[in-house]
This record gives C-alpha cells, sequence and structure tokens, in this order.
C-alpha cells in the first residue's frame, strides 16, 4: 500500500510554505439503485436507499465542516504565531545593533540553531508514528531524499552547499538592511520576494502564466520604487532598500532552485536538510567571523559584553518563525501562514510608530499598501476565477426555485418567465 504524505519545501527565513499534501480518497459510493419484486417494493427501497444516502451526505458534510472548522481555528492561531515571531525577531535584531553592531555574527549564530530540526522531528516520530525508527534508521531513510546513494561528499557540496550559502546571504543582506531602514520599509519591501518567486518560476520552470500574477508582480516593483521615492532617494535609504531586495531576490531564487535540483520533500528529508545546512554553517562558516573579529570589522570587547539574551532571542523567533513556515500546514492551510507574513508589516509600523522616528507620508503609506495588496494577489489559486463562476452559478440557482415557486402561485398555468431563465443558468454555468 502506498503511503500518504506530504512534501514541503524548506524555505529561506521569510518564503511562503510550499507544501503538496496526498489526496486521501473517501469511501466509495453506495449503491443507488434497489430493484424489489413489486412495484411498491422498489419505490420503498429506492426511498430508503435515497434517506441513507442523504443521512450518509449530511454526516459526510458534517465530519467535513468540522474539520475544516478546526483546521480555521488552528489557523488564526497559526497567523497570530507567524506574525509575532517575525516580527519579534525583526523588531528584537534591529535593538541587538544597538548593543551589538555585527550583522554576520548574529546570522551565523541564528542559522547554527537549523541543527535543531531533525532532533526536533525525530523527538515527534517517536510520540505519534507507530512504526518506531532509531534515530540512524530514521537518518538512513530520509537521506534517500538526495539519491541512492545519500548523502555523498558531492551531494553536499553540489545540492545542499549552494542553498547554504543563499540561505546565508537572505538573513544576512535582510538584517543588513535593518541597519539602514527602519523595520516596517524592511518587511514591507520583503514581501516582494514571492512576486520575485513567480517571476523566476515563469521564466525558469515554465510555470502556468497568470494575468493577476503579473499585476501583482507590477505592483512589487511600483512599491519598490515609491519607497525608494518616500525618504527622497537618501544615501542610507537607497542602500537599505537595495540590500533588503537583494535578500529577496535570494530568498525566491533559493525556492525556485530548491524545486528544480531537489523539488519537494517529505517533512523528515526537510527537517534533515534543514539540520544539514545549519550544522555546515556551524561547521564551515565559523572561521568567517573569526576573520572579521581579528580585522575589527565586527569586534567584541569581551564575551560579557555580548548580549546573550537578545542574540538567543533572535535566533530562537527565527528558529520558531522556520518550524511554523515549512511545518505548519499538517495542522492548517498554506494560504493562512502566508497571512500572518503580510500581517507582520502593519505590527511592524505600530512598533515603529512608538520607538523610533519614522515619517508614515502619503507615498510610503501607498507603497507599504500595494506591495502588501500585491502579496496577498499572488496567494490567489490558479483557479480563482473558475471558483468565482462556479460560486455566482450556485448562488443564482438557490435563489430561482424560491421566485419560480412564488410566481407559480395556486394556478397550474406554463410558467415561461422559469423556462426562459433555464438557458440562461445553463450558460452561465
Amino acid at each position: 500500500m502506498k503511503k500518504h504524505s506530504a512534501r514541503v519545501a524548506p524555505l529561506s527565513a521569510c518564503n511562503s510554505p510550499v507544501l503538496t499534501l496526498t489526496k486521501v480518497e473517501g469511501e466509495d459510493r453506495p449503491k443507488e439503485n434497489v430493484v424489489g419484486p413489486t412495484e411498491a417494493q422498489s419505490a420503498g427501497g429506492t426511498a430508503g436507499a435515497e434517506s441513507g444516502s442523504g443521512k450518509r451526505k449530511l454526516h459526510c458534510c458534517i465530519r467535513v465542516t468540522t474539520v475544516q472548522v478546526r483546521k480555521a481555528l488552528w489557523g488564526v492561531a497559526m497567523v497570530i504565531c507567524v506574525c509575532s515571531s517575525w516580527a519579534g525577531s525583526t523588531q528584537l535584531a534591529k535593538l541587538t545593533f544597538k548593543q551589538f553592531d555585527a550583522p554576520f555574527t548574529l546570522t551565523w549564530f541564528a542559522t547554527s540553531w537549523n541543527c535543531l530540526f531533525f532532533p526536533l522531528y525525530y523527538i515527534g516520530h517517536l510520540c505519534k508514528s507507530p512504526e518506531r525508527q532509531t534515530a540512524r534508521q530514521r537518518f538512513r531513510e530520509c537521506c534517500r531524499f538526495f539519491g541512492d546513494d545519500g548523502l555523498t561528499p558531492k551531494v553536499f557540496f553540489t545540492k545542499v552547499a549552494p542553498f547554504g550559502l543563499l540561505w546565508i546571504l537572505t538573513n544576512y543582506l535582510y538584517v543588513q538592511a535593518l541597519r539602514k531602514i527602519n523595520t516596517t520599509d524592511v518587511s514591507a519591501l520583503f514581501c516582494c520576494n514571492k512576486a520575485f518567486v513567480f517571476l523566476l518560476s515563469w521564466i525558469v520552470l515554465r510555470d502556468r502564466f497568470m494575468g493577476v500574477r503579473i499585476v501583482a508582480a507590477i505592483l512589487a516593483i511600483a512599491g519598490i520604487v515609491m519607497m525608494t521615492y518616500a525618504d527622497g532617494f537618501h544615501s542610507h535609504s537607497v542602500i537599505g532598500i537595495t540590500l533588503v531586495v537583494a535578500s529577496a531576490s535570494m530568498s525566491a531564487l533559493y525556492k525556485v532552485l530548491f524545486k528544480m535540483v531537489l523539488g519537494s520533500a517529505k517533512f523528515g528529508e526537510a527537517a534533515l536538510f534543514l539540520s544539514i545546512v545549519g550544522s555546515a554553517n556551524f561547521v564551515f562558516i565559523s572561521f568567517v567571523p573569526v576573520i572579521l573579529y581579528f580585522t575589527h570589522v565586527e569586534y567584541i570587547g569581551s564575551l560579557a559584553d555580548v548580549p546573550w539574551a537578545y542574540l538567543c532571542g533572535v535566533a530562537g523567533l527565527q528558529f520558531a518563525f522556520n518550524v511554523l513556515v515549512n511545518f505548519g500546514i499538517a495542522i492548517t492551510y498554506p494560504t493562512l501562514i502566508s497571512l500572518g507574513i503580510v500581517l507582520s508589516v502593519p505590527v511592524n509600523a505600530m512598533v515603529d510608530l512608538y520607538t523610533c522616528e519614522i515619517n508614515f507620508n502619503t507615498v510610503r503609506l501607498i507603497a507599504v499598501f500595494i506591495i502588501c495588496l500585491g502579496f496577498l494577489m499572488l496567494l490567489l489559486p490558479e483557479d480563482w476565477d473558475q471558483c468565482i463562476i462556479q460560486l455566482s452559478t450556485k448562488l443564482r440557482k438557490r435563489d430561482e426555485p424560491a421566485e419560480g415557486s412564488a410566481e407559480a402561485g395556486p394556478t397550474t398555468g406554463l410558467n415561461w418567465r422559469g423556462r426562459a431563465r433555464t438557458p440562461m443558468s445553463t450558460f452561465a454555468h
């Protein structure tokens, strides 16, 4: 028997989740035709079958509705958690630079926490899975994601190391931008990464062309230009905007390349991949903070001067954010998780309004609005127009019987108006 499993593409700092859940087919439909020895028995059998079928459908609808309500409630909690973790890590990173001006060291420290992904996943596997495996068995099974030979040195340097570098660049450019401009602009501009993902997927992966997503990409680019204009093209603002746009581009490149090179992964495989990225960062990138220290680029007086609480807070919030974004699909809808990302923009704006001097002029507000609008437009499903047409058709069909019965009244004449409407509803459908 084939096991139904969720597959996920692990994302960078602020990517929306990409998961493909295997559909689980329901039970076969019950037989509707019941043949009896007499006409009366046949009619009674048919009525009983229809009644039983109606009860099953009602029970199924109630069960599906309960599942949907449960997922929606989990989604609300997920939106709050995603928004809080992302906005909290951004604000805390901004505060950290006031005492510890070392953006690369902060990025290296936070990325090293990715080592915890696979251990946490294995703990969940022991708690939930009926077929428990040892850590070595689970590790070897998840390594099949990289190919039949598993995780070889060649696979590591060709399929893992490049994504680790993109991860580091994405987060480093993001925290560098926080040193130049306020958190509201940074979080809003980073939402453009979804538009960049669409453009790259359309060009590289030959994804389906959608007019609404082209409009969303245009809105994102227009928002970047307006955001630059909002501060009058000052050097600090232009550099900061360039850094965060570059960070969003690295994030989009990470996502598209992952889909092109590795495809999708199960939860265990994604956890292993992120743990390998964190471990490789800790082992192979540790020399960079040391060099920056001795060259006084990111100088630290003593270990006592390091704000460890802030560093651990930023790393912990980013780790929680990545856990929620990559694995939250198991309990709720991916669109709600993405909604938590865009809601971090007004949260950061409220914090900036009370904690720092920020000029919310008309141009900046319009820029933030159209970037967020473009982000929301990119969340629309591919068949959103067909869904709207079907919904309007169902609403029309639901209203037609009531109108028809009201016009018919006690008479037995022909209802010409009702007949004339039938082709219209058929055409709309």
